[in-house]
């Protein structure tokens, strides 16, 4: 089970700013967060590193959207 960061920590993790960080969810290539409760949200800390794991090895932005898909339908199956 991974944790879950809040924007905060994602960002810092990422070394991304608030704006790209949300671009790049509507981009396709950052996946959406989770709620954690009414008012907030986080995203799961190992498919933060995962998606920063495929920028570092260079992946195309079309293979990291793939991997985000992968990370949603994931989410899924553990439901």
């Amino acid at each position: 089970m991974s944790s879950i960061w809040r924007l905060n920590v994602a960002l810092a993790e990422s070394g991304k700013t608030r704006s790209p960080w949300y671009k790049d969810i509507s981009l396709g290539v950052m996946t959406r967060p989770v709620k954690i409760g009414i008012r907030a949200v986080g995203w799961p800390a190992d498919e933060v590193r995962a998606i920063n794991a495929a920028r570092i090895s260079g992946k195309s932005i079309e293979q990291i959207r793939k991997l985000v898909d992968q990370l949603h339908d994931a989410r899924k199956a553990v439901r």
